[in-house]
């Protein structure tokens, strides 16, 4: 009998080649079908580990098999994938039993004839684990091809982005950011100041075996180094959230008494951390523009206990329907997500360069819908969880051309002395892999005029 977490694991992978699922669903899916903890642990690392090493599995596939991948069925490549994932990375799985399930998940999936197909490739891979064809780091980081090579096909990034990257910050820290991706994302903790502190939270979950520690650049946050806290009680005491998603509501610095409006709030993260600011006093409305998403607003203001954050459905177009204007408008505008790749790393994989004007026409579109609800000498944050400038400062810089009522805010002359590690040499808020150990967020606070 193959073992439900594999056979959880293609069929989330099968969703998610197809396109019928992103990452975060497929997974919601998976966990529904397994009941044991252990199996649903084990599919979700392999889904994710899969999804990480997906170009590099691919240029093996290739190699070993000398057939085109393009020639494969796709129900075939997925499951090759998941079972690469497994033998190369997962030393607690017994290679004798991937092969096995995988010549029985391919014959449950009606691909009989591939049986064979399968079985050569893994126990070919088995035999050169130690010596794999992939290309090696160069000698000269200078030779381009050489370097693209290595950076898009032996740490498993698409070429279009590790390009970007090297040409940018160069091949040492495109480097360091492309082996940061393909780890795993550590389970970060946002406390509820309303309902205890960091430190009174720290005890409470290592009197339940969890153990943590302070985020190093988030004030209010919690890593978590063993243990699952999810598991335990108490869960209005604290948020999931990474720890540079926590760092965008320090740059909005909400104060009590003040009116303060998070446009794209769903999930509620960043709501949650602005009403502590403001000690849920004032009026933070949290918006969004899908009633699904609402709903999940409303239920994480609930379950934190913010009295004053209201969620207010809004259009997707034309005038907010708000008649009075707010001191904070926080814009965290939907983007590629591509800073959040070692947490999705189904991403890279879904977004492709050309998609990137589109996304930031309709940044600037929003971030121009929100000034119009910005008082006289109010501050209007922009916001993404994207690496790439495109959505980021030439949003702002496009933004401030169009806009002389308002001016760029440098962060490092702004009283908040927390936030210097992170800021750039134009003071907005930018977080990188490579030099703090973070997923890639931007924010920029821009101050009008009055």
């Amino acid at each position: 009998m193959t073992a439900p977490a594999r056979v959880a694991a293609f069929r989330a992978l099968a969703a998610i080649a197809a396109n019928h699922r992103d990452l975060p669903t497929a997974l919601v899916e998976t966990r529904r079908r397994l009941q044991d903890e252990r199996d649903r642990s084990l599919a979700a690392a392999i889904v994710h580990g899969t999804l990480r090493w997906q170009r590099a599995f691919d240029y093996l596939i290739e190699r070993v098999s000398a057939r085109p991948l393009d020639s494969l069925d796709q129900d075939v490549l997925v499951i090759l994938r998941l079972s690469l994932y497994q033998i190369l990375h997962l030393d607690r799985v017994p290679s004798a039993a991937v092969v096995d399930d995988a010549v029985s998940l391919t014959r449950a999936a009606g691909k009989k004839s591939a049986t064979g197909f399968v079985n050569a490739v893994l126990r070919s891979t088995l035999r050169q684990r130690r010596t794999l064809p992939l290309p090696a780091r160069p000698d000269d980081p200078a030779n381009r091809e050489a370097a693209l090579l290595y950076l898009g096909v032996t740490w498993s990034h698409p070429e279009w982005l590790v390009a970007r990257w090297l040409d940018r910050v160069g091949f040492d820290s495109a480097e360091k950011w492309v082996q940061f991706n393909n780890e795993p994302a550590p389970l970060t903790l946002s406390v509820n100041r309303l309902r205890a502190t960091r430190d009174e939270v720290r005890s409470a979950l290592a009197q339940e075996g969890v153990e943590c520690v302070d985020t190093r650049f988030a004030p209010h946050g919690l890593r978590v180094i063993e243990g699952n806290p999810l598991r335990r009680s108490g869960h209005d005491r604290f948020l999931l959230q990474d720890e540079a998603s926590q760092l965008v509501p320090l740059v909005v610095d909400a104060q009590p008494g003040e009116r303060a409006l998070d446009l794209c709030a769903a999930p509620g993260g960043k709501t949650v951390i602005m009403s502590n600011d403001m000690d849920d006093s004032g009026v933070l409305a949290a918006c969004d523009v899908r009633e699904r998403r609402v709903a999940l607003l409303r239920e994480t203001i609930r379950q934190a206990g913010c009295q004053h954050a209201h969620p207010v459905h809004v259009p997707t177009e034309g005038a907010l329907p708000f008649v009075s204007t707010f001191d904070r408008v926080l814009v965290d505008a939907p983007c590629s997500g591509l800073g959040t790749v070692r947490r999705d790393p189904d991403i890279k994989w879904r977004r492709h360069e050309p998609d990137l004007p589109a996304l930031a026409e309709r940044q600037l579109t929003l971030l121009q819908r929100a000034a119009g609800v910005v008082r006289p000498g109010g501050r209007l944050v922009y916001a993404t969880c994207s690496s790439e400038p495109d959505e980021n400062e030439m949003i702002v810089d496009r933004f401030l051309a169009s806009q002389p009522a308002f001016h760029l805010v440098d962060l490092r002359r702004d009283g908040r002395a927390d936030l210097a590690p992170v800021v750039d040499d134009r003071g907005m808020l930018r977080t990188l892999p490579f030099t703090h150990g973070l997923e890639a967020f931007f924010a920029a606070a821009l101050q009008r005029a009055g």
